[in-house]
């Protein structure tokens, strides 16, 4: 049976259906292409208690990955980590910092993502920036430690 992925995209003008959501389709369909089993993704406004609201509930709902896209940045709304620390149990900074890493690589703002990666009752949560090109450059390091950290957090030894 696939593991269970989820993605949230947090974004005022996208819940209120005044954007379309460009980053979390790009998202989902990386998890599918992986072998994830992932509904499309879910939309929630800006805000920390929406955003630990949405992961609370994906979890809940048996995610063991669970990706957000937006709300990472500097603007006054922008609470995504605010909200996924509320969640958080154990972080795994090294996530966070090559994501930013290789957001910088592409462009000097990619270094502001406040986003933040870690374990909630047995899921991977990782923040993405809300641009398309940043969820596009970050699913790759996502996929690539994955189904390594679900594998770890069910009990597995290492390789």
């Amino acid at each position: 049976m696939p593991t269970v992925a989820a993605v949230i995209t947090v974004s005022d003008r996208s819940a209120s259906g005044m954007r379309r959501d460009a980053g979390g389709p790009i998202a989902v369909d990386a998890f599918r292409a992986a072998g994830f089993d992932c509904p499309d993704a879910t939309i929630v406004p800006d805000g920390a208690e929406s955003v630990a609201s949405a992961l609370r509930a994906a979890i809940a709902a048996g995610a063991r990955v669970v990706v957000t896209t937006g709300g990472t940045g500097l603007a006054p709304r922008d609470e995504t980590p605010e909200g996924t620390a509320q969640v958080l149990e154990t972080l795994v900074p090294g996530i966070a910092e090559e994501l930013r890493r290789l957001g910088a690589a592409e462009l000097p703002q990619g270094m502001l993502s406040r986003g933040l990666a870690g374990v909630a009752q047995g899921a991977l949560v990782v923040n993405l920036p809300g641009s398309p090109n940043a969820v596009t450059t970050g699913m790759p390091l996502v996929l690539s430690v994955a189904a390594h950290v679900v594998h770890q957090l069910d009990g597995a030894d290492h390789p």
